[in-house]
């Protein structure tokens, strides 16, 4: 009989902490760090905000050009299109635009149409990009908006959907929220310096883009990012959560969120929560979560454990970068051009491996910050509403997006502005 009471007991204190524990606010520590060479010098740290210009050169584009004259590729096999990996009658093509056709010269005055800026914080050369509104409407404060890339892009996949949120009124939209965007470059990326320690993961990343809006004097302003840069903007949410207004997604990194309830839905999918629109991009779960999580995913593998040696080969950039192809090719190999002209391609995929330990560790902490998630139909994984509320837990928009994959920012600007803009409309009744 005591045994019994003592078991229920203990199964109702579980319980009981589970209900409690569940919507616990915790928040991420915010630590100090220092990334740079060395140890961290006695002297402060100086504070202030460069302006930056992307630049080029003959010698550059000559070296670029002796480097494509020199590739050899290997003949893909009869009839294999792209069944084992980037066919390469395909990528001589990609070689001869860059080659022949491709103007980087055109493209650094592309890249130098926002202003540009470096800042030290915790030892690094931090870059970003800070475009404010050409014209407000009287009475109108812009609302700072900091939105972040992920692998393998960088700040330029916010070069289409800037105009549409600094400047509405000239691309046919309303004034209601006009916004300045700041996009930074994640450390060991583009112009970003890398680190020079172990452990640069996306929560000291997140603290670095914080300590960055602080600096240009924002104490509340709105994220957003999709890829690496929503895990990025979650661990800001998570450890700063009284200066973030609102976190927008376009992915978000849910691990634990109820894939084996897939298994039990096809007869009932309203019971367990799930939409005819979640069974469509889910089902079959063998093919559209498991055999493409296989088929797809080898890069994480290598990147989350020997970054360095894919890194050093020069070609292995064009092969990565064309699995993502879904924009024009001026746009791939402008991003593929930030990562060669700055030599970080491995210091980039070194952010793999720093992350690899750490997504499960921040995903027990909730998110209580107003969450907005643009569902994109041809992203790397579908995310029904259902997972994305057991971790955001001020869920106020989801949107199933009509088209679009992983680059949203890059693929459908007009459809990712609109969501933001409705998200940060709801926000501002409340």
């Amino acid at each position: 009989m005591w045994l019994e009471i003592l078991l229920t007991s203990v199964l109702a204190f579980i319980i009981i902490y589970w209900f409690v524990s569940r919507d616990k606010e915790e928040t991420l520590p915010l630590e100090d760090g220092w990334w740079g060479p060395g140890a961290r010098p006695t002297a402060p740290e100086d504070e202030s905000i460069r302006p930056f210009k992307v630049e080029t050169s003959d010698e550059e584009i000559k070296d670029l050009h002796r480097r494509l004259d020199g590739t050899r590729l290997t003949p893909p096999l009869e009839d294999s299109c792209f069944h084992y990996g980037f066919n390469s009658n395909y990528l001589k093509k990609v070689l001869s635009y860059w080659r022949n056709e491709f103007d980087w010269r055109r493209q650094v005055e592309v890249l130098n149409r926002y202003p540009h800026f470096k800042t030290k914080i915790e030892g690094l050369d931090i870059h970003f990009i800070h475009v404010k509104p050409p014209q407000l409407p009287s009475g109108c404060t812009p609302k700072p908006l900091m939105m972040v890339h992920g692998w393998p892009g960088s700040f330029y996949e916010f070069y289409k959907i800037i105009p549409l949120l600094t400047d509405p009124t000239n691309h046919g939209l309303s004034n209601e929220h006009v916004f300045e965007v700041i996009c930074p470059s994640i450390p060991g990326y583009s112009f970003s310096e890398a680190a020079s320690k172990k452990g640069l993961n996306a929560e000291v990343t997140a603290r670095i883009f914080y300590k960055l809006m602080l600096r240009l004097g924002f104490q509340e302003f709105y994220i957003q990012g999709g890829d690496w840069g929503a895990l990025i903007c979650t661990n800001m949410a998570q450890m700063v959560p009284s200066h973030v207004k609102g976190l927008h997604l376009n992915m978000a990194f849910i691990l634990n969120g109820g894939i084996l309830t897939l298994f039990l839905v096809r007869c009932c999918p309203r019971l367990f929560g799930y939409t005819e629109r979640d069974m469509e991009l889910l089902l079959p779960v063998k093919e559209k979560i498991f055999y493409t999580t296989l088929r797809e995913s080898g890069y994480m593998h290598i990147q989350s454990t020997k970054p360095d040696t894919v890194g050093e080969l020069m070609l292995g950039l064009a092969f990565w970068f064309c699995f993502h192809r879904k924009f024009s090719l001026d746009d791939l190999l402008t991003n593929v051009m930030l990562y060669w002209t700055t030599g970080t391609i491995a210091s980039s995929q070194r952010f793999y491996k720093e992350n690899s330990g750490q997504l499960f560790k921040n995903d027990r902490v909730k998110v209580f910050v107003p969450t907005g998630l643009a569902a994109f139909p041809c992203d790397l994984l579908h995310t029904p509403e259902k997972w994305v509320k057991s971790k955001y837990r001020k869920l106020v928009s989801y949107s199933y997006m009509p088209r679009g994959g992983h680059f949203a920012a890059l693929e459908e600007p007009e459809l990712l502005a609109q969501d933001i803009r409705k998200f940060v409309g709801l926000l501002e009744l409340q």
